[in-house]
């Protein structure tokens, strides 16, 4: 199967498949008929690419371009990239439809495993309807989440339902008194029960916080 064959390859730069599906109706992608989501989880990725992070403003996005290219060229397949655009490809709607993944009250996708300690890197597009895995579908973990403390826990309630405050939070983060969330990522997020044997690193998540700073809040 392809995922696996793939698999190979990214496992050697702490990526993996997160997941596949065929377009439809419903999301039409022109000349594509299967797409493949690349990306990582907890601190895998961060080990490999720490030592050879390039030297520009954005480098985890030409680190994984120079990586993920070749893998790609290599299957017969585009990649194409979250940090594209305008127009932007719409990744979490793809992450929906090919992974075991629902929305989070404070705004990342949150899986029953890694929590939200995860993210996609890339899709792989190819023109032909390929065999792929069954896609497995868990409950939404969040609804039998009673105490939800991902939106109690924000020391400048930043998070409500339907609405993430991104001034607050990169002041906050800016902050001396932010500390804690820059060097250990967010608060919010870590007050998540799920996938606590996947919780960044303090450099990985000081990396990730930075660089939202400085995308004036963002993300990374």
């Amino acid at each position: 199967m392809i995922t696996e064959q793939l698999d190979k390859a990214l496992g050697q730069l702490g990526l993996m498949t997160r997941g596949a599906f065929h377009p439809d109706a419903d999301v039409n992608i022109p000349d594509v008929g299967t797409v493949i989501l690349i990306g990582n989880t907890g601190p895998a990725m961060w080990r490999i690419f720490s030592e050879n992070m390039p030297s520009d403003r954005n480098p985890l996005d030409t680190w994984t371009r120079r990586v993920l290219a070749p893998v790609a060229a290599e299957a017969g397949a585009q990649a194409v990239y979250p940090f594209e655009g305008p127009p932007h490809y719409p990744f979490q709607r793809w992450a929906m439809l090919g992974d075991d993944v629902t929305s989070s009250p404070i705004g990342p996708l949150v899986h029953p495993e890694y929590g939200m300690w995860h993210a996609y890197r890339a899709a792989f597009l190819f023109r032909d309807r390929l065999d792929i895995p069954e896609i497995r579908r868990s409950p939404a973990p969040c609804d039998s989440c009673i105490d939800k403390p991902c939106l109690t826990t924000c020391p400048v309630t930043a998070f409500t339902p339907g609405h993430y405050d991104v001034a607050a939070c990169r002041s906050h983060m800016a902050d001396p008194a932010g500390r804690s969330c820059l060097e250990n990522a967010c608060l919010a997020r870590r007050a998540c029960p799920l996938g606590r044997d996947y919780v960044y690193t303090p450099a990985q998540a000081t990396f990730h916080s930075r660089h939202f700073l400085n995308a004036g809040g963002k993300g990374g």
